[in-house]
């Protein structure tokens, strides 16, 4: 699972790390401890531009009558599939960017969480879905969004047995074509490619109240 990340560059570094034509979000500001319902970036096509904008980490499917529950993940071996995730999943799909993901080991002394980033610190795309989902009560709109994830490869397996689908630049344009939607097309995207690296981080970050750098910096 994916449950806490890191992003601290501006919306402008963000742009033109990922090619973005447009920037349609705020600076949300630096985060060294994302946490479910946090406003996020996100880049995503629309009539053919590419947007950066943001979205509530937490996906509600847009059908659904109710506020929650909230997606923060949504697996790969069943996000094509599944009637929360499959119409995000065949229309809309983004690009999440991180510094990098956090996960905890457990431990005899407890669970210890590390910081896992790209090798040579460039910022990761996380594969992501979205929505548009309308509160019945209120009329009010929400744009939320899931991180897709799979089964642990290289370093990060000895840590958990699942994490983030982390896409190689070679596949941002496929991924965010909103005119491709076979889905077995879309599925055979979801084969990650990234070098990462990890190290101990202080059990300050166990609370999403703690944001500050102190959270990736490394402990021995």
């Amino acid at each position: 699972m994916c449950g806490r990340f890191v992003v601290t560059p501006n919306p402008e570094t963000i742009a033109r790390f990922f090619d973005v034509d447009d920037i349609v979000t705020d600076d949300l500001g630096a985060s060294y401890n994302v946490a479910p319902t946090d406003s996020i970036y996100g880049i995503a096509e629309h009539h053919g531009r590419r947007l950066l904008g943001n979205f509530r980490w937490g996906l509600i499917p847009w059908w659904s009558k109710e506020k929650g529950p909230l997606h923060i993940n949504a697996r790969a071996e069943s996000v094509a599939t599944k009637p929360a995730f499959r119409d995000a999943f065949s229309q809309k799909r983004c690009l999440i960017p991180a510094d990098g993901f956090y996960e905890w080991k457990s431990q005899p002394e407890g669970k210890q969480p590390y910081f896992i980033h790209a090798t040579d610190g460039a910022m990761l795309a996380l594969a992501g879905i979205w929505s548009r989902w309308t509160d019945p009560e209120t009329q009010e709109e929400f744009t939320t969004a899931a991180i897709v994830t799979t089964g642990s490869r290289g370093p990060v397996s000895s840590l958990h047995d699942r994490m983030p689908v982390v896409l190689p630049r070679e596949l941002w344009d496929a991924w965010l074509d909103r005119d491709l939607r076979d889905r077995d097309e879309i599925a055979h995207l979801l084969q990650p490619e990234a070098d990462l690296e990890f190290h101990r981080v202080s059990k300050l970050v166990n609370s999403v109240k703690n944001n500050t750098p102190n959270c990736v910096i490394p402990i021995e």
